[in-house]
């Protein structure tokens, strides 16, 4: 299943474009995470880390996406978009109450502090992939509080004369990453073991060429060629035996219309950089810049968004992107390009289990809730009774715990018991459609509507159709609250939603990210409630 935030009509896509890693090239998790982090264990130790951090192992129950590094104190925070804490942990202890105060006295951090707060944000950054970078920041955390050789302090540790800070931790991680990703070691590991950390699917060539017969597809990617020209042909051949959906064998380029590799996005979706022109025998990079038309199979380096609408001919809202990071992908080329963005979500299909497999905790939270409401329900403002919800409250904590626990140790990717995460609100502003991956299309039709849902405001869903006067509009959601509970409360992740939203099918994946039938939670809750940020309904087949 292909999830709606804003409307859109595929057949008015005239071009569909993809990124390549975890996009058309989808890693095996953990192998591929567990050799990342391995080989940023064995730089830090290069650069004078302590050997003993090589005994930890990449936990995948530990990380997620979009958690946030705080690089003076050395916590991972996973927040709302507001910038209030939901999760807070050092190393591997979570904190609570008066510890976080300790930290953060407000619970809320000032987002835009992009020099302490860093947001691990991406399936695969340009260097590896950021549950890992995630992970080693725990565990760098948990060595050097645990270890009684280092002083620890409020920002970092002491030994001795030497003081390491959490942020010149923060700096070594990423120096680490970057020279995983210039040394080429990451990639070198990858392709001497493909079927280890590549997926392969057969289904890939058919949907690419279907789409080929009704549009323009290109390739935008940060990795090189000779990477992308291996992971592609991995990719593309079935040369084996293996039944490749009914597509006749050809060259991974003719699937294309246009390839760009070296994009270095998000500069691609800016000013971008000089377009020249590969020699795909060396894999060298030809002199100068291209300024010719398009050729047939010819590789490009570098270049902007504007250059592939140059090339193709097409612009902004006839583009269907299709990437795995929210920034580099999906972000920037909405609001600089303004294309139609799809974004990939490997984790969708085991956040869609929990979801239906813990469905009885989502609808105690819910019960929960209603109780909360029926207390106060014959209370008004000359009330001096106050109940006791202290056990309520306690009790909506260890579910929303338990509901979190289902997911990992960290929780859910896109929410933190009826609290939405910075991620969840990300992908419904930005990514006009998402899913598992994006091999859902070849179960549409080209001619699909894809329909958002329509979003009512709290007043909207509280207050039946009818003509109220304004005197009567305060008294009578009184006895309604009592009874329904406060419709701007989405207990268990179900917000808000219309009859049809309510009445839709819903569907499960499998462990190939193709979904099969099943009830009960509607598409518009798995991230929330669905939205058209702008205001405005998109492509949505009206007038």
């Amino acid at each position: 299943m292909i999830f709606v935030n804003r409307s859109l009509a595929l057949e008015k896509i005239k071009c569909f474009g993809f990124d390549m890693d975890y996009t058309l090239a989808m890693y095996k998790s953990p192998d591929y995470e567990e050799l990342a982090f391995a080989l940023l264990l064995e730089h830090l130790v290069s650069i004078g880390y302590p050997h003993e951090i090589l005994a930890y192992k990449y936990d995948p129950t530990f990380p997620t996406r979009g958690l946030v590094f705080d690089a003076l104190y050395g916590n991972l925070l996973k927040v709302d978009s507001h910038g209030n804490l939901l999760v807070c942990a050092h190393g591997f202890r979570f904190l609570k109450g008066a510890e976080i105060l300790h930290y953060y006295p407000n619970k809320f951090i000032q987002r835009d502090d992009m020099k302490r707060f860093h947001i691990l944000n991406t399936l695969f950054n340009l260097t590896a992939p950021s549950p890992a970078e995630a992970h080693l920041y725990a565990c760098l955390v948990d060595f050097f509080t645990n270890c009684s050789r280092y002083v620890n302090c409020d920002t970092g540790y002491k030994h001795g004369n030497l003081f390491m800070s959490f942020r010149s931790m923060f700096q070594d991680v990423r120096e680490a990453m970057d020279s995983v990703h210039l040394s080429g070691c990451l990639k070198e590991k990858t392709l001497e073991n493909l079927e280890k950390y590549v997926v392969k699917d057969p289904r890939v060539p058919l949907l690419l060429s279907r789409m080929k017969e009704v549009g323009k597809v290109f390739l935008a990617t940060n990795s090189d060629y000779n990477y992308t020209d291996a992971i592609m042909s991995y990719l593309f051949d079935f040369s084996d035996g293996h039944k490749q959906a009914e597509t006749p064998q050809r060259p991974w380029r003719s699937y294309f219309d246009l390839i760009v590799v070296d994009t270095r996005k998000p500069l691609f979706f800016a000013e971008g950089t000089v377009l020249r022109q590969v020699n795909t025998d060396t894999g060298k990079l030809r002199i100068g810049t291209y300024t010719g038309p398009l050729q047939h199979c010819a590789v490009y380096s570098g270049g902007s968004s504007d250059v592939v609408c140059d090339l193709l001919g097409v612009k902004g809202k006839d583009i269907l992107y299709m990437g795995d990071h929210i920034f580099g992908d999906i972000l920037k080329s909405k609001k600089r390009q303004g294309w139609r963005t799809f974004l990939v979500v490997p984790e969708l299909a085991r956040e869609l289990q929990v979801w239906t497999e813990k469905s009885e905790l989502f609808e105690e939270l819910r019960s929960l809730d209603l109780f909360l409401a029926e207390l106060y329900q014959h209370l008004d403002s000359g009330s001096s009774e106050r109940p006791d919800i202290s056990s309520i409250k306690r009790r909506i904590q260890k579910v929303t715990h338990e509901m979190d626990m289902c997911y990992g140790k960290m929780g859910s990717l896109f929410r933190c018991g009826s609290r939405q995460t910075l991620f969840a609100n990300q992908l419904m502003r930005y990514a006009d459609l998402y899913a598992a991956s994006f091999i859902n299309f070849l179960y549409y039709p080209f001619s699909y509507l894809f329909r958002a849902p329509p979003v009512l405001m709290a007043h909207e869903s509280t207050v039946e159709h009818g003509r109220l006067d304004a005197g009567e509009a305060g008294t009578t959601l009184a006895p309604w609250l009592a009874q329904h509970g406060h419709p701007g409360q989405q207990v268990g992740g179900r917000g808000p939603r219309s009859r049809r939203a309510e009445e839709s099918q819903h569907q499960q994946p499998d462990a190939s990210g193709v979904l099969c039938p099943l009830s009960p939670p509607t598409p518009s809750q798995v991230a929330g409630v669905c939205r058209d940020s702008s205001g405005e309904e998109e492509d949505d087949g009206e007038a």
